[in-house]
């Protein structure tokens, strides 16, 4: 079957999925990857598989664009100590933390899947990142606070893009393709640069069209323009198109612009990017369902599990550990944190990191194979539980963020 037909069919699929998850109450990205799981294994629809050509050139712009533009960007900026904190330093902690555990436990646990240092790094760069597809997800549908929305989706969009980073130089690592240190370094800081400039430029020129036109049509396709650009334009230097993406929604989406925008072109705008991120997230998380062979999972179950435990507790303990040393006035009530922790899914940008592993890669079946279990855990465990935990914590309503709210 062509793809069109398999995305129509794949859409259809998701509407069945929505509507019985609504009747359930059950979240609905859990619902859709079990049913992404159980149509795999029957094979009753034909799906692509969900490559990293498919994820960036589909399905990421759209989702991280539609994310940032929501986003209000004054609101990002008076939160960004605690969120540059968790998308930076507590990344590279929690990197170090599944690295070194893996490598001790998985000897003690199960020794005939040890792993040894080099794909232990490898697999801790690409899991060690919350993904900004599943958490954008899930936050969404549990009414959380909005600030707390903010930094747990600002977090997110950010450490998607340097994950994606360090796991370039430390598969050159592993491969013995990199240059040294400062060659690494040079170049983790172009991309991170790089991106910024044309996220901000993009970002700029798409809110200064925005303000000038007078037709929703024209509107939707700047921003179509905008969102895909970015991202094409970034990787094209090899920049993070991730980052370019948000930084060029997080402009677009500012408050100021928007009020520049009749009511009647803004809702129609936010009709559109809400319609595409509900059909890219649906046929995102069913194609996480359908790339996971159950079988070889099942075989895999041991290292998985030590994995899912390792990563899950590395993240809570390096969330704890940075809002612990903030300043006391940007420092997360202990409710938040315990949210913040718990709401770090991974999700499909560490799937196709994996699967975009060069054959040659050390060990790499296994690395796969905890990838894709750690991923699927982390929806169906933490994606059903998040919601509960919310409530057992009575978060909710317009709680402040942070203890005072001057970050700004």
């Amino acid at each position: 079957m062509q793809l069109s037909g398999s995305i129509v069919l794949l859409l259809l699929a998701s509407t069945a999925v929505a509507l019985l998850a609504k009747r359930l109450r059950a979240p609905y990205i859990v619902a859709l990857v079990i049913a992404g799981l159980v149509l795999g294994v029957t094979g009753l629809i034909p799906a692509p598989r969900l490559t990293k050509n498919l994820l960036f050139a589909l399905f990421l712009p759209g989702l991280l664009f539609d994310s940032s533009v929501r986003m209000e960007a004054e609101e990002f900026w008076r939160n960004r100590i605690p969120i540059f904190s968790l998308a930076l330093p507590a990344v590279v902690a929690a990197t170090a933390l599944i690295a070194g555990a893996l490598v001790l436990l998985l000897r003690i646990v199960t020794p005939t899947s040890a792993i040894a240092w080099g794909p232990a790094i490898v697999f801790a760069t690409l899991i060690a990142a919350t993904d900004p597809i599943a958490v954008v997800a899930i936050v969404r549908s549990l009414g959380a606070p909005s600030r707390l929305g903010v930094l747990i989706e600002g977090e997110s969009l950010l450490n998607d893009g340097t994950a994606a980073v360090s796991f370039t130089a430390a598969v050159a690592y592993v491969l013995g393709t990199s240059t040294g240190p400062l060659r690494i370094a040079g170049a983790f800081a172009y991309e991170i640069a790089g991106a910024v400039v044309i996220g901000l430029v993009i970002g700029w020129l798409t809110s200064r069209i925005m303000t000038w036109l007078e037709d929703a049509m024209l509107m939707i396709s700047v921003s179509v323009a905008a969102a895909y650009g970015a991202f094409i334009l970034a990787e094209l230097v090899h920049a993070s198109g991730v980052i370019a993406t948000v930084t060029a929604g997080l402009l677009a989406g500012r408050h100021s612009v928007l009020e520049q925008i009749d009511d009647e072109y803004r809702v129609g705008l936010r009709a559109f990017w809400e319609y595409v991120a509900f059909a890219l997230n649906s046929i995102v998380f069913l194609l996480i369902g359908f790339g996971a062979n159950v079988a070889a999972l099942a075989s895999a179950w041991r290292p998985i599990v030590v994995a899912y435990v390792v990563v899950t507790v590395a993240r809570i303990a390096v969330v704890y550990a940075v809002s612990a040393v903030m300043p006391k006035r940007q420092r997360l009530p202990t409710r938040w944190t315990a949210i913040v922790s718990w709401s770090g899914l991974r999700g499909s940008m560490s799937m196709v990191l994996a699967i975009s592993l060069p054959a040659a890669t050390p060990q790499r079946g296994l690395v796969v194979s905890m990838t894709l279990g750690v991923v699927l855990l982390s929806i169906l465990i933490q994606g059903l539980t998040v919601g509960p935990l919310l409530r057992r914590l009575h978060i909710g309503g317009d709680a402040p963020a942070l203890v005072h709210d001057n970050a700004g």
